[in-house]
């Protein structure tokens, strides 16, 4: 059973669970049984390992485990328990790279693995991290990077609300347009 069940974000239809060290681990090394035994969904054979993520990711749990709540997720379908992609921050919460064009901002991404795709799952795991980040973390200000062939991305991140404010070369992706979104700060409780 996955050890961060605490940690859980919900939306409508989708549990975001955090990826555990141990997740992650399983999953670098194709050890489905273990990993699906630890983030508690079972894992068709196909399970896909998105390596560079996974392990940039896992390094940086391994230095700094307070990241936990902040990275990795499984996009958990509730109704059957399948997991249907990931989603994420990048770092923790106003990182030095993101200082100059997006002060006190974090960035996210996320993939919805090809069968669940266009049902809407993205724009509800995107809504529910940033509404987390917003209500239990005061963050108003998110970032995305998206190659600008992602036409599925581009528009997701028209529909809620993105304005780009500039682009970069990443290492294994290329080209990127940066978009950013500021949100109100929540209202006392």
């Amino acid at each position: 059973m996955n050890d961060g069940m605490s940690d859980v974000i919900h939306s409508r239809r989708l549990d975001l669970v955090p990826f555990t060290p141990a997740f992650l681990r399983a999953s670098l090394v194709g050890d489905l049984i273990q990993a699906a035994r630890l983030l508690d969904v079972p894992l068709l054979e196909d399970w896909p390992t998105y390596r560079d993520v996974f392990e940039l990711r896992l390094a940086q749990l391994e230095a700094d485990p307070s990241l936990g709540p902040w990275l990795l997720r499984g996009m958990i379908r509730r109704e059957d328990r399948c997991l249907i992609g990931h989603i994420g921050f990048h770092t923790g919460p106003d990182p030095d790279h993101l200082r100059k064009l997006a002060p006190g901002g974090i960035e996210f991404g996320f993939t919805v693995l090809a069968s669940h795709r266009r049902q809407g799952f993205a724009r509800e795991a995107s809504q529910a991290l940033m509404r987390w980040a917003q209500s239990n973390h005061g963050i108003t200000r998110f970032v995305v990077s998206i190659r600008p062939a992602n036409l599925p991305s581009l528009a997701l991140a028209a529909k809620l609300g993105f304005q780009r404010i500039g682009e970069h070369v990443d290492e294994v992706d290329g080209l990127e347009h940066i978009f950013r979104l500021d949100l109100p700060p929540v209202a006392a409780r």
